[in-house]
């Protein structure tokens, strides 16, 4: 089993809401994304999606994004990105998918010698101990402080059922949307629990363009940290070394 990473397809196949407003490498950019995926991946293999699926506001609407995810080759995992404002009623979201479309909240899933673990996060504070700017308001209209503490919780409840079902050499695999770290990789409420819980490594999202912090793999205490965005990596799938 091969397992592969992206993040941050803002797919919107289903409304009018393109891309590429936000640069011409983003023309066509699932087609680019799909045709990848099919080419390199078996129906034996695993890919992770760290959240930012679809743009749409609604769950029915998403479905035609998800389902086009669905028709490509092999098992996937999600977690919820900051733009994924359909993902509401977690029952009702694995109840229409198979299996092989695991939606992680608040829980852990086992595939093979991997536990993957992992939540949405939230921006983490800076070393001044504030919150970027560009998050002082938010669409939940939450304060940071409280959105952080919450994801703390969201992530340690993931890994406290990986725990329950790691045994033997299985290798636990974190993913988070948000960067679990601020923009001097300094430690957070989730890379302290990363490293409590033994993770190995950790995918996530978010950042995009070239005036992100482009370390696309970051070691950090001993745990690789994978950057997914999609654009980030010319809209391919990531094979990962776990």
């Amino acid at each position: 089993m091969k397992i592969f990473a992206i993040s941050d397809l803002h797919l919107g196949i289903g409304i009018d809401k393109p891309m590429d407003v936000f640069g011409s490498q983003w023309t066509d950019h699932w087609q680019k994304i799909s045709e990848d995926w099919n080419m390199r991946v078996s129906n034996d293999d695993l890919i992770i999606v760290a959240g930012d699926i679809s743009w749409t506001m609604t769950f029915e609407n998403a479905k035609t994004d998800l389902n086009a995810i669905a028709e490509l080759k092999g098992s996937k995992i999600f977690v919820r990105g900051n733009h994924d404002y359909w993902w509401h009623g977690i029952s009702k979201i694995r109840a229409t998918y198979p299996p092989s479309m695991f939606f992680l909240q608040n829980n852990a899933i086992k595939i093979g010698n991997y536990i993957f673990a992992g939540t949405r996060g939230w921006p983490s504070p800076e070393v001044d101990g504030n919150f970027p700017p560009s998050y002082a308001m938010n669409a939940e209209n939450v304060d940071n402080t409280t959105m952080y503490k919450r994801e703390t919780i969201r992530l340690e409840l993931s890994l406290i059922e990986a725990q329950k079902i790691k045994t033997g050499n299985d290798r636990l695999i974190g993913i988070i949307h948000y960067p679990p770290f601020n923009s001097r990789y300094s430690d957070s409420n989730f890379t302290q629990l990363f490293e409590k819980f033994s993770v190995s490594s950790v995918i996530y999202g978010h950042l995009h363009g070239t005036k992100s912090r482009t370390n696309m793999i970051y070691s950090k205490s001993g745990i690789k940290y994978y950057l997914t965005s999609c654009d980030l990596l010319n809209f391919k799938l990531l094979e990962l070394e776990l």
